[in-house]
């Protein structure tokens, strides 16, 4: 089963959100639709921009630990290096 770390962003080099997940398809749906109150929906965080796939649990949990504690720069440059525009990488991911 794959795991998956992922950011949110409110817009480019905007708000940002790390989390982790098992399934990414209904994660991002829930948080683009308000459906998790908290961080994404106060600060508007619904652009997927960024996303990493995991075979292992652990190892999915231990890097999203380890982003959390990144400087902001530091998790830029990452969606950066796939994403310059930061695109909303959600239309991709929903046809699957």
């Amino acid at each position: 089963m794959p795991y998956y770390v992922y950011v949110l962003a409110s817009g480019r080099r905007g708000t940002l959100y790390t989390g982790v997940t098992n399934d990414l398809v209904k994660r991002v749906y829930e948080h683009r639709n308000d459906l998790v109150p908290g961080f994404t929906s106060k600060y508007d965080a619904h652009r997927l921009v960024w996303f990493e796939i995991h075979d292992d649990v652990s190892e999915a949990i231990a890097k999203e630990k380890r982003m959390k504690r990144w400087r902001r720069l530091w998790k830029v440059e990452l969606i950066e290096q796939q994403n310059e525009d930061w695109h909303d990488l959600w239309p991709g991911i929903a046809q699957r």
